[in-house]
């Protein structure tokens, strides 16, 4: 369903019982798009292996290659170069055998119009193979767990973006397949209802299924990733756990100063940010008595907290997250 993605809809066959094989493998995967501007790689020989049962996730910023490789490893797209497998599958060479093993939620998908959230996820597991007590059941689990149940027989066209986002990924997380591919499943929703997102992807995990999530909420990949990488121009700059990632900042807070006080006083204690709203500066803990004196001194308001996620990925790519790069093909 989801309009075009409806050729993502096989019964499941279990081809994942090899405990040792990874659920899915990329070796040097590349894709190079030919245009007007000449020659870009979306995807530059990136190599990645994620275990079975993990919670992985994607960050980069737009054009980055993230939803590029997702698509590859789907089946939407060809790679120009390397392989990546799915449970041993060759997802060139067996892409249907591929899709009985995946639910994908696409970052450009939408429900159709006239379809209840409730007809959405309960056909689409009919569709998939689920008896019909099976769907029912599981529709109504997921609806409720989601949020849509005050939703449920309302035709799409009427819901708001955020339901409808809510309804796609319902759709995908109700199949319990044992890959799910979520390319940005959060994108227009509101700190609750993605704070609902969040424990059904948890739960879809404790069930067995292996995730590669895709996000710019950085707070959303702290949560729901046991592991990650980052993105830039095709490859990979890091992969670890969110912890380690901060950890390569060097510095222990994150002090945030609204009021007269200027980035050069600041710029001795640590690394300084800039925005139209005050200063961000990342010290340590040593320097924070010093620090607050002067906010006292200059009536300026300061707030004290870790160091973010954020601001790993600023020091490693060198941009904020929000920032896009270059356009990298469909």
């Amino acid at each position: 369903m989801c309009g075009p993605r409806s050729a993502w809809v096989y019964p499941a066959r279990d081809l994942t019982g090899r405990e040792d094989m990874p659920a899915l493998v990329a070796e040097r995967v590349s894709k190079t798009y030919f245009g007007a501007r000449g020659t870009i790689r979306a995807v530059d020989d990136l190599s990645l292996a994620i275990e079975k049962g993990r919670r992985f996730a994607f960050l980069g910023r737009n054009g980055a290659g993230k939803t590029t490789f997702i698509k590859i490893a789907s089946t939407l797209l060809l790679p120009t170069s390397g392989t990546v497998h799915l449970f041993g599958i060759d997802v060139v060479d067996q892409p249907r055998a591929v899709r009985e093993q995946i639910a994908v939620v696409p970052q450009e998908g939408r429900p159709f119009d006239h379809l209840t959230p409730r007809e959405h996820v309960t056909e689409y597991l009919r569709i998939r193979g689920a008896s019909r007590e099976t769907a029912r059941t599981r529709a109504e689990e997921t609806l409720s767990a989601m949020g849509l149940e005050p939703h449920a027989d309302e035709p799409a066209i009427r819901l708001s973006g955020g339901l409808q986002q809510r309804t796609l990924v319902a759709m995908v997380l109700a199949t319990e397949a044992p890959f799910l591919f979520l390319d940005e499943p959060t994108l227009g929703l509101d700190p609750f209802a993605r704070r609902q997102v969040w424990e059904v992807v948890r739960s879809a995990a404790r069930k067995g299924s292996t995730l590669l999530l895709t996000t710019h909420y950085l707070d959303e990949a702290e949560q729901l990733s046991e592991e990650l990488a980052v993105i830039e121009s095709g490859r990979i700059l890091y992969r670890g756990n969110a912890e380690a990632l901060k950890s390569r900042v060097h510095r222990e807070v994150r002090l945030r100063f609204e009021g007269p006080v200027s980035a050069d006083e600041l710029r001795s204690f640590g690394d300084v940010a800039v925005d139209r709203d005050g200063l961000t500066l990342l010290t340590t803990r040593a320097r924070v008595g010093e620090l607050t004196q002067l906010a006292l001194e200059r009536n300026s308001a300061m707030t004290v907290g870790p160091v973010t996620l954020e601001e790993a990925f600023l020091a490693l790519v060198g941009k904020r997250i929000e920032e896009d790069t270059e356009e990298t093909g469909p």
